[in-house]
């Protein structure tokens, strides 16, 4: 039985021998060894065979090393028999015999300790190990490195002496130009994806780290080489020297090895590659040189010059490796959950993550590379409006969708294949149709885009009469300007809000006002009104007047529903600086006062562009163009669902009008229980109340109240359209009901009608319809810096204009001739100077 289950195995041997004459035999592995094996062969006969093959049987063996490997008893080869009967389709499996030099404790003679790998294959086909058969697998600490990861752990035995030449193993990624073959690893599945163009000012000499290729006990197996010439005893000294070379790793998902110490890449190709500290030359000497044995498809160190010597922990809180590429990979989850996540909250979580703080223009373009993977492609994203646009009209009819482009010219002749974008608006069916039940008045700002790209989002707010914000119409233009605003303006007055009467908010831009103000534009009065955000209006006057006091008294004007009340404020005002009435004194009252816009604002004194952006449009000004009008479409969707559910389980309940306005009748009639009514002219339903204190012991004011008119001395019936805590007191002292008073708009059912129309399910891109039209492609004059500082967008004085014959200082010591860089002053690892 033991004849017939014998078969041939073909054994792999690496390492040398060395006798006590030190005069070593080498061997290679050109030629494998045949031995022959049985069922009753032991693990000592099968090591005794490979010592007697290679001719140093007399060799003592006393210590048996293991690394990677399988077969360490007799077990084991029983194991190797039975792998073998589930595939019989490898005939002739092959092991691999590994000697490697070791020392006895006395440190006289070298023993050879033999280690024997697991099946690795066959000639036929490779083998597969089976779930069944036990696998060692020593614990290896993966490493990482922008190019390369390096094992310095160097655990071969107990025995092993620090100093001695010990094979250490080294995993590398194939560099370009060497064959899929080398290192074919199927598990390993981490490509990187597309860069943003031209985002190339971080990469500084490191490439893009990989993942470590580990031992695997599955498939063909490739074993690692050996250091030739390495100073293990410098590496062992301490771990952080490990890491100092560059190539340790804080995590074990591919990132690169952060440390205190920078490199940079001097040579790098298919052949060989070089690094050297960034320091070197200037009292640093380390330096690591790697070949590639390319017949066995191994890296090998052929110079290592360790550990580093320079100050390098001293001189920069940052690490060039930790390039943008490695941060976008970190941050990508963040980006995923929230893609309006601040720049100062992924710098700080990279900062605790790696160990160093990066420069926040750096994280800004890790987060750009890291948006583009996951919602596309920056400049590809603007050749997919055209389609979205036919997609989008097909999906919901009535959709208004208009692109504007420009004409692409290359040496003075129009490229009819392509055009720049210039300006898109959009709305949708369910927005038209949802303001017609919303209030008479329309918000319109501009908001910037904080993508690759630059731009303005335009954006036209309006508000139901349960005070929720609802955008119905968008622009993406290069800026605000008056040829945009009047693009934006002229749609919308043509598409979403024909009606009469109606009220623009909008902050004091000169675009606006220009657009607003065109003969042919529609929205001149009296068939549109405007008025300016409150909002803006304070913050240009405290360009003028610091001090918050003025900014509120301003504002406490600018809200007052009576004459009365405003000329109280603006007095204290005046008391303050004459200066400042004088400023709000040279715009018309209407635009910016409350008690003189005759009822349209509702009480609406500002754009609500913040409001909107937060609660409905939040991250999608950091998205590309065509992921952001996707995002627009989805958005609402899920607003108009969410809405018309609340309205419609409110109906169901009864009620007749908006919790809003309830909220607000509760609120005036606990203030109406203590007024004095006294009925003048029933037909007009005219009265005077007096608030008295609730002893009834003397008046506090008297407001003359008309419901026939719905107004009231107070300013609230004619500026909010639902009766005031006097004209409720009226109807309680009348018996009248305060329903009939109170605008439509703050009826359920005009709020359901708001939401009643909902949105279809999108078509998925593939049924859109094709589009035949030139490539749409960026403005590259809208591109953000690619190097350096982003621009500022502060506006210059002429304080800020330096004197040209001033010699620059260093920021550090403020001593001309240096920057902070090399200035000589720096602190050191111990606090001391660099030049003492």
């Amino acid at each position: 039985m033991a004849s017939e289950e014998s078969f041939l195995v073909l054994v792999h041997y690496r390492g040398s021998i060395k006798r006590k004459t030190r005069s070593g035999v080498k061997f290679t592995d050109k030629d494998p060894l045949c031995i022959i094996v049985t069922p009753t062969t032991t693990y000592d006969a099968l090591v005794s065979s490979v010592l007697e093959k290679l001719g140093v049987e007399g060799v003592k063996r006393d210590t048996v090393k293991f690394d990677c490997f399988t077969i360490g008893s007799d077990e084991d080869l029983q194991v190797m028999f039975l792998s073998r009967r589930q595939f019989p389709e490898v005939r002739t499996p092959e092991l691999l015999a590994k000697l490697v030099d070791v020392v006895s404790s006395s440190g006289g003679s070298n023993r050879n300790a033999t280690t024997i790998a697991a099946v690795a294959g066959s000639s036929s086909r490779p083998a597969v190990a089976s779930s069944s058969a036990p696998v060692y697998e020593p614990p290896m600490q993966p490493v990482a490195s922008p190019s390369f990861a390096v094992d310095l752990s160097g655990n071969v035995g107990d025995e092993v002496r620090y100093g001695e030449h010990i094979p250490t193993e080294v995993h590398c990624p194939t560099p370009a130009g060497v064959g899929d073959g080398l290192f074919d690893d199927p598990d390993d599945d981490d490509v990187e994806p597309d860069m943003i163009a031209d985002e190339s000012g971080d990469d500084v000499g490191t490439t893009v780290p990989t993942r470590a290729i580990g031992g695997s006990s599955s498939g063909t197996q490739q074993y690692p080489p050996h250091f030739s010439s390495l100073d293990l005893d410098a590496m062992r000294q301490d771990d952080n020297d490990l890491q100092a070379s560059g190539f340790g790793a804080r995590d074990t998902e591919g990132s690169a090895g952060m440390n205190e110490f920078q490199y940079k890449v001097v040579e790098s190709d298919y052949r060989r590659y070089v690094g050297k500290c960034s320091e070197f030359g200037n009292g640093c000497t380390w330096l690591i040189r790697l070949s590639l044995r390319q017949r066995k498809g191994i890296w090998e160190v052929k110079r290592y010059n360790g550990p580093h010597t320079c100050l390098a922990s001293s001189i920069s809180s940052d690490h060039r490796s930790l390039d943008y590429h490695v941060i976008s990979t970190f941050v990508m989850p963040m980006v995923r959950a929230d893609a309006g996540v601040n720049i100062k909250v992924l710098q700080n979580a990279t900062a605790a993550h790696f160990g160093f703080r990066p420069t926040y223009r750096r994280v800004w373009m890790a987060k750009q590379k890291a948006v583009a993977v996951i919602y596309g492609d920056w400049d590809e994203s603007y050749n997919e409006l055209p389609r979205w646009v036919l997609g989008v009209q097909l999906t919901m009819p009535g959709t208004v969708a208009v692109l504007r482009t420009c004409p692409v010219r290359v040496g003075g002749q129009v490229d009819d294949s392509q055009v720049y974008f210039h300006r898109l608006f959009w709305t949708f069916p369910p927005c038209i149709q949802a303001f017609r039940h919303c209030k008479p008045l329309v918000s319109i700002d501009g908001t910037h885009l904080y993508g690759k790209y630059g731009g303005t989002l335009l954006v036209a707010i309006a508000q139901d009469g349960n005070s929720n914000i609802l955008p119905v119409a968008f622009a993406l233009v290069e800026g605000e300007n008056a040829e945009s605003w009047s693009f934006f303006l002229s749609h919308l007055r043509e598409h979403v809000t024909p009606q009469l009467g109606l009220l623009v908010i909008s902050d004091r831009h000169n675009g606006i006002k220009a657009a607003l103000e065109a003969p042919d534009g529609g929205w001149l009065p009296p068939a549109a009104y405007r008025a300016f955000c409150i909002r803006h209006v304070a913050a240009n006057f405290a360009l003028t007047f610091k001090g918050k006091d003025a900014r509120r008294l301003l504002v406490n004007a600018a809200y007052a529903k009576t004459e009365v009340e405003f000329d109280y404020w603006f007095d204290i005002l005046r008391s303050e600086n004459p200066a400042m009435c004088d400023w709000a004194n040279r715009i018309e009252y209407s635009l910016w006062t409350q008690h003189c816009d005759e009822g349209r604002r509702f009480g609406h004194m500002t754009t609500n562009i913040s409001e909107c952006v937060n609660s409905i449009l939040k991250g999608v000004r950091n998205l590309p163009v065509c992921s952001l009008v996707k995002a627009t479409y989805g958005r609402l969707a899920e607003l108009f669902v969410r809405k018309g559910r609340e309205a419609e389980a409110q109906m169901g309940t009864g009620q007749q009008f908006s919790q809003y306005l309830v909220k607000c009748i509760e609120a005036n009639l606990r203030t109406a229980r203590h007024f004095t009514v006294t009925v003048y002219d029933r037909d007009n339903s005219e009265y005077t109340v007096a608030e008295t204190t609730p002893t009834g012991s003397f008046s506090l004011g008297t407001y003359r109240v008309s419901l026939g008119s719905k107004t009231c001395d107070c300013g609230y019936f004619q500026a909010l359209h639902f009766p005031c805590p006097h004209a409720l007191a009226c109807c309680a002292y009348s018996r009248l009901t305060w329903q009939p008073y109170v605008h439509e708009v703050y009826q359920l059912s005009s709020v359901f009608g708001v939401y009643q129309m909902g949105f279809a399910p999108p078509i998925p891109e593939g049924f859109w319809p094709p589009y035949a039209g030139p490539t749409v492609i960026p403005d590259p004059s809208m591109r953000r810096a690619r190097e350096g500082r982003p621009r500022s967008t502060r506006i210059r004085t002429n304080m800020d204009e330096a004197d040209p014959n001033r010699p620059k200082r260093c920021g550090l010591c403020r001593q001309p001739g240096h920057t902070r860089r090399s200035c000589p002053q720096a602190a050191g690892p111990s606090g001391t100077a660099r030049n003492q």
